[in-house]
């Protein structure tokens, strides 16, 4: 099953690469369309080649003591990562406190191969190990776009969910970008993301009203974006512009907030050595949304300490 997503996501990601190229090249001439079909033939035998390559490997190929080590190993090193996570920022949470995570597919953990919640269960872990009274709620959910997480704050158990917490952490955002390749995929131009993101601002701009609206005390955090195309599609700087100007969007319509801050992801997954995306090349993996557990508890120690706002928690 994971050879064939691997084989669906390389396939859509030529499509998407032929596409992007034909829609930006400076000059739709001649010679530029000769350079579109030459790309989509070498891109053709790839395709041959990886699913060929997908088709003549079976489970039986590898050994079933290979498979449980393997398990084991995956295991043993996501315990290890999961006791790492900023060990210097616990001792701001000393009292009780509630966190709410809310948002899209990053919330849910989508990518995590331990089945554990990405990073809000890594933080989740990370207080259990530590003793910490700290309640997490996941309203983490696949698919949501902006407009779709507005309404999902209208729900009684995320409504009394806010209403109790210390913090809520948003991520949200990706689909709306998803939503316009999808409806314009023949038809994609930079404008249409440009038109779509002053529509994201204004439901962002309700999302944190509502929240506000429900609980004035509590502090925000959005997460920004990463850029899941640059190990593939670096060289279409248009993807990096959509995603540096919708991030830009973000963080600029946080600091209209008292109590929300902007927390930003793309540094961490950029120009990585280490593998930190899930076999769908999309999501983080255990070891990214490690990246993105810690990159949460700095700012929220940094938003503690710069607001004072728990004093007596980080008194020692």
């Amino acid at each position: 099953m994971q050879k064939i997503k691997t084989a669906i996501f390389i396939i859509t990601g030529f499509i998407f690469l032929g596409v992007f190229l034909f829609v930006f090249l400076p000059d739709h001439n001649q010679s530029g369309l000769k350079s579109v079909e030459a790309i989509a033939s070498v891109n053709q035998e790839k395709l041959k080649n990886t699913v060929a390559a997908l088709e003549n490997v079976t489970i039986k190929d590898v050994p079933k003591e290979a498979v449980e080590k393997n398990e084991n190993s995956i295991t043993e090193e996501i315990k290890a990562k999961v006791r790492e996570v900023v060990e210097g920022t616990l001792d701001l949470f000393i009292k009780e406190h509630r966190i709410v995570a809310i948002g899209d597919s990053l919330t849910e953990g989508v990518g995590d191969e331990s089945k554990n919640g990405g990073y809000v269960g890594i933080l989740n872990n990370t207080f259990e190990d530590n003793n910490l009274n700290i309640t997490v709620d996941n309203f983490g959910k696949k698919g949501n776009r902006s407009d779709q997480l507005l309404k999902r704050l209208e729900k009684k158990d995320i409504v009394a969910a806010i209403e109790k917490a210390d913090i809520v952490l948003v991520t949200i955002g990706a689909n709306d970008i998803m939503k316009v390749l999808k409806s314009n995929f023949m038809n994609v131009t930079l404008d249409l993301f440009e038109k779509e993101k002053v529509e994201y601002s204004k439901r962002l701009t309700a999302i944190m009203d509502k929240i506000n609206e429900i609980n004035p005390e509590t502090q925000v955090y959005l997460i920004g974006f990463y850029n899941p195309f640059e190990r593939h599609f670096g060289e279409i700087k248009e993807l990096g512009m959509i995603i540096d100007n919708w991030n830009d969007t973000g963080k600029s319509l946080t600091e209209e907030y008292e109590n929300v801050r902007y927390i930003p992801t793309i540094d961490l997954f950029s120009q990585s050595t280490m593998d930190l995306l899930a076999d769908d090349e999309f999501h983080p993996n255990i070891t990214g949304y490690k990246r993105m557990a810690q990159r949460v508890l700095e700012y929220i120690k940094d938003s503690k300490e710069d607001t004072k706002m728990t004093n007596a928690v980080i008194d020692s």
